[in-house]
């Protein structure tokens, strides 16, 4: 009996620049695993057919004239919570792409990623993972800062990177191979990459983010490094 293919990731791509909409796809329509779905160079023209074609992932530019990248994705995850949505940004919109992590996008690649890189972040997405890019991730930083409990520090007066932090509850601290993997998450490496590398499964590679959201008290791996390198547990 053969054993049934994988169903293909339904990705839709959203780029207002027609030269780059048709690099991508180029590089995307050549990778078995995916199918384009459909796409377009507006975030209104965008919005009708996601409703319509309800892709799994959107690979979506953040600087879309009009309506912008975040408001394209706050209206696709409240109507369409189970599609990801993957940001693509230049360096300095560090600013819109926080905005755009907290509308609900799983991710974000700058322009220029290599296309293997760019496959593994829709894979990665479409599993339910989050893509950060290492280069990104410590200019983020101070939006993500979070107080220590009982601290005065605040978003205005962050506590500075690499400094001593108080010692950690027992139930709080990341064991050595949390760490391990944070540290991996940190340069980039997807949960795939990750478990190759620590031969690990992959589901095992999910626990152990789980168990380090919950300890750090974040959602995602954007809020999990940054707090990593606020508290000085990993380094970049």
């Amino acid at each position: 009996m053969e054993a049934t293919a994988a169903p293909r990731i339904r990705v839709y791509v959203v780029e207002d620049q027609s030269k780059i909409l048709k690099n991508q796809l180029k590089l995307l329509e050549a990778i078995a695993e995916l199918e384009i779905v459909g796409t377009a160079l507006s975030g209104e023209t965008a919005i009708d057919d996601i409703r319509r074609l309800t892709p799994d992932v959107v690979l979506l530019d953040l600087g879309l004239p009009r309506m912008s990248g975040i408001d394209v994705t706050r209206v696709v995850k409240a109507e369409l919570p189970r599609t990801e949505v993957l940001i693509f940004t230049i360096f300095d919109e560090e600013d819109k792409v926080l905005e755009a992590v907290q509308a609900g996008a799983s991710g974000y690649l700058l322009k220029g990623t290599p296309a293997d890189k760019m496959v593994e972040a829709i894979k990665e997405v479409s599993q339910g993972g989050t893509v950060i890019q290492p280069s990104l991730a410590r200019r983020l930083l101070p939006h993500f800062r979070v107080p220590e409990t009982g601290a005065s520090a605040t978003p205005s007066t962050p506590a500075a990177v690499g400094h001593a932090a108080p010692a950690e509850p027992e139930g709080k601290k990341l064991s050595a191979r949390e760490t391990e993997i944070l540290q991996l998450i940190a340069k980039g490496v997807s949960n795939s990459e990750a478990a190759s590398m620590l031969t690990l499964s992959k589901a095992t590679v999910r626990t152990h983010l789980e168990h380090i959201y919950r300890k750090l008290e974040v959602t995602n791996r954007v809020e999990a490094v940054t707090e990593g390198l606020r508290k000085g547990l990993i380094q970049m």
